[in-house]
């Protein structure tokens, strides 16, 4: 029986029938991200979809820790050369990136891989920050916006509808609260507030952060928010604290959880924080836009936080086809609007938000819709189109160490501002030497 069953084989070998072919091997591509939690959920779900949507290409997601760990884990591959296909950089790393010598430009890499994909569809704070030489550098991925977030509540039982427009009328109702017992305190001190409450504070109110553009122009930049409003803005959260209307969040208390408790009135983050507020607030809470000084007539769009998707060197041309392939997936409108409503970062296309809008989402859901109008407002000028600065993370460091000496009575703020220009000039010049003529 043995001995016919192998002539039966083959017989069908021979004849080509006895078995179906192979499935073709698929090509393996490695994504590092630093998305953990919730949102790492969500970054597997994304990578499950198109690895089921195609029978080519897999992709990898691997969770690298946090953005500090991801770059610094990035560079230490890269030296080693056991780097990854993609990994996603926080903003703050572009110029590192950028000048690294180590990326293949998405632009590049989309046009070579023949997809025609329509850059001037991107929301313009989004790709302008991105794009250098006129060509978008990397893929955008997560990208966020500050909101005010308030407790509907307590503004009501103080007798203001929604919070003010303006920083000068939304001091005043602040102090109301606090003083009618509403709430505990007006606002508690997000912890990215150098982000949130000075760098968006400098753009939507159309102040300079620094020369040539805001390092656009050039890497002879030089911080100046030492000579604009911004010396006013922390005076005033400097006297709000000392009159507790602002609170710090305390040993074991985030400032998202003194909002989300009750404790406090508003709070100024991400509107990445929605998937987080709808899980775990107890309050009946809403969001609106960031204030604008009073004397400013035309408040512009804030500025962009979250990453992008790198693409690195050193990998084969079969591999680069799976990326693009990937990216394709991404930019796609079906997955844009699906990523804008399971995670609260904003759709990166016009055509993803005029998808969302036009199925009723935000009628639904309104607060969604703010930061992709906030961040859309009028036209990005200089002061509002982003920050390009080399070592940014080190210079974001001298300045929340400033800002805590101010917060701790150790210094003014504008003797704390001062230094911290000073410190992030500093760091500026020597990122300026390292990477001379290569921007």
């Amino acid at each position: 029986m043995a001995f016919v069953g192998r002539n039966l084989l083959l017989a069908g070998l021979l004849l080509g029938t006895a078995a179906a072919p192979a499935a073709a091997q698929r090509v393996e591509v490695q994504w590092w991200h630093a998305m953990g939690g919730v949102l790492g959920e969500r970054v597997n779900e994304l990578v499950k979809g198109f690895n089921e949507a195609q029978d080519k290409y897999t992709v990898t997601a691997v969770h690298k820790g946090n953005y500090d760990e991801v770059i610094n884990g990035t560079i230490a591959a890269y030296r080693a050369k056991r780097q990854p296909h993609m990994v996603q950089i926080y903003e703050r790393g572009f110029m590192t990136m950028l000048l690294s010598d180590a990326i293949v430009p998405v632009h590049q890499l989309m046009k070579e891989q023949k997809y025609d994909v329509d850059w001037s569809d991107f929301i313009k704070p989004v790709a302008g920050f991105y794009t250098y030489k006129g060509n978008l550098m990397t893929m955008p991925f997560n990208s966020s916006t500050p909101i005010l977030w308030y407790n509907k509540d307590q503004f009501a039982k103080a007798g203001f509808d929604k919070p003010a427009a303006t920083w000068q009328e939304l001091e005043k109702q602040l102090y109301a609260i606090k003083a009618k017992g509403a709430a505990e305190c007006g606002t508690s001190l997000a912890g990215d507030y150098f982000w949130s409450l000075i760098e968006n504070y400098s753009a939507i109110n159309d102040q300079p952060f620094a020369t040539k553009s805001n390092g656009f122009d050039g890497l002879d930049t030089e911080f100046v928010y030492n000579k604009t409003k911004v010396v006013g803005q922390v005076t005033r959260l400097k006297k709000w604290l000392d009159d507790g209307v602002l609170q710090l969040a305390g040993t074991g208390l985030s400032p998202q959880q003194l909002f989300a408790s009750g404790k406090c009135a508003t709070y100024v983050s991400s509107t990445a924080d929605h998937g987080a507020m709808e899980r775990n607030a107890t309050i009946p809470w809403s969001a609106t836009f960031l204030p604008h000084e009073a004397d400013v007539a035309e408040p512009r769009n804030s500025t962009i936080g979250g990453a992008t998707i790198w693409v690195l060197k050193g990998h084969k041309p079969e591999e680069y086809a799976g990326v693009a392939a990937f990216f394709n997936h991404l930019a796609g409108t079906k997955t844009q609007v699906w990523w804008h409503k399971v995670t609260g970062y904003v759709p990166l296309t016009n055509a993803a938000y005029k998808a969302a809008k036009g199925e009723g989402y935000y009628s639904q859901f309104p607060t969604r819709e703010i930061a992709v109008l906030q961040l859309s407002r009028g036209t990005p000028t200089q002061n509002s189109l982003g920050f390009r600065f080399g070592n940014f993370t080190q210079t974001t460091f001298a300045l929340r160490q400033e800002m805590e000496a101010v917060m701790t009575g150790k210094k003014s703020p504008q003797q704390a501002l001062d230094d911290s220009v000073k410190r992030g000039n500093d760091i500026l010049r020597q990122f300026e030497k390292l990477n001379q003529g290569k921007y």
